[in-house]
């Protein structure tokens, strides 16, 4: 079990929607807010997706990232800012001819999916190695493109937080870091309930835990009403717990989350009635090795 454990709040996503919750964040300002709210509750890391402000659509912009960036260090300069390089691999095959994209494809060149991590260098970048049924479409992140992406991260001195959806995205792991490609110490995100990748139950998250290399600092989470419970079980397991309206718009059964700071809350109040106890950015930074 890690002496202290470190809370990540994922704010927004690139799922979730106004439909799921309406005060779902999705400006700039917004996105912004519910990070620094995240961190008065207690978390250590905020996990950054940006979206278009007039439409709520995912986005990839630039600008947009570097609006919440600036807007957070402008009032708090210890968060740990996690950044997402998730978007851009989607392939919708279209109906009358499967090699043919549809209009929910959004696959892009492994560069333009980290050039904000290029630009803004935050604390942390995520790195999915998944390649899998998500939704409607499929996720594409062939190991050539997951390789160059690392390299651009690596190369940004900003640490990859390896998101791993399946036992399958965690042998590639094992294959990058053979060659150099990851550097160790790791630092992994089990991601379950997701539909055709771990289910959200304790048997697999443990055996998902086991998989890893001995010395990744590790963070387990669930969506939808498993959020809660497997954070809890991330924490049993010896792993770092991780919340968000992202992942879950429930506080509890039926009833929407106020916001992200109240999942924190809840989170934070789970883990510490268990004898756990939370560190601040400072302590996680040492912890995951980042710079100070």
């Amino acid at each position: 079990m890690q002496p202290k454990i470190i809370i990540t709040c994922a704010v927004t996503g690139n799922q979730a929607s106004r439909q799921n919750h309406p005060a779902l964040p999705v400006t700039p300002e917004e996105i912004a807010t519910a990070c620094l709210e995240a961190a008065d509750a207690g978390a250590a890391i905020a996990h950054i997706h940006v979206r278009d402000p007039e439409t709520g659509e995912p986005s990839m912009e630039l600008d947009l990232y570097r609006q919440v960036v600036d807007r957070i260090r402008a009032r708090n300069t210890a968060l740990i800012l996690n950044i997402t390089t998730g978007p851009g691999g989607r392939y919708h095959p279209s109906d009358h001819d499967p090699a043919v994209p549809g209009p929910r494809t959004n696959l892009l060149l492994p560069e333009k999916r980290a050039e904000h991590i290029v630009a803004l260098r935050p604390d942390i970048a995520t790195l999915d190695l998944n390649t899998m049924t998500f939704g409607r479409e499929v996720v594409i992140n062939t190991p050539r493109n997951a390789r160059i992406m690392a390299e651009i991260i690596n190369g940004a001195g900003v640490k990859p937080e390896i998101e791993v959806f399946d036992s399958g995205d965690i042998s590639l792991a094992h294959d990058l870091l053979a060659e150099g490609v990851l550097k160790s110490p790791p630092m992994f995100s089990i991601v379950t309930g997701i539909k055709y990748g771990f289910p959200a139950t304790p048997d697999v998250m443990a055996t998902a835990a086991r998989l890893l290399p001995r010395d990744a600092a590790w963070t387990g989470f669930g969506v939808g009403r498993m959020s809660f419970p497997m954070a809890v079980q991330s924490f049993l397991l010896g792993g770092h717990v991780r919340v968000g309206m992202e992942d879950n718009s429930y506080i509890s059964k039926g009833v929407l989350t106020k916001g992200n700071a109240e999942l924190v809350e809840r989170g934070r109040d789970l883990i510490e009635k268990l004898g756990g106890q939370i560190a601040g950015p400072e302590e996680a930074r040492t912890m995951l090795g980042l710079a100070a």
